[in-house]
């Protein structure tokens, strides 16, 4: 990786992960494993969740983008993670709108900062 940037990571939806491997995320450690995970309603949680962790451990991957309906459902490794490197952020999808009182990143800011700190 000398030289190299950092990789960007999705799991998401398919139209989620189909539009960023068309944008060029797409890619393939040494090891022949992918930057992203296409969930599917047979996707299981547990598969997730070591997709997620793995993003993590590997240090080629800067960013980590999830569909916040997926977060929802490993919200406990997602909050565990405190690194800014690599970053989570949680994107909408096409049938699941963005809420940012679920987003553990916002929830994080707000305690960082006062009313007091924006007047």
């Amino acid at each position: 990786m000398a030289g190299r940037g950092k990789l960007i990571a999705v799991i998401g939806d398919e139209d989620t992960c189909t539009g960023f491997l068309l944008g060029g995320i797409g890619e393939l450690n040494k090891n022949r494993k992918p930057n992203f995970l296409v969930v599917e309603k047979d996707t299981s949680i547990t598969e997730i969740e070591e997709t997620f962790k793995s993003f993590l451990s590997r240090n080629d991957i800067g960013i980590i983008l999830i569909n916040q309906f997926v977060a929802e459902m490993i919200r406990h490794a997602i909050d565990a993670h405190m690194q800014s490197i690599p970053a989570v952020l949680e994107i909408p999808s096409k049938e699941h709108p963005y809420d940012a009182s679920k987003d553990s990143i916002l929830r994080r800011a707000k305690g960082m900062f006062s009313a007091e700190d924006f007047r």
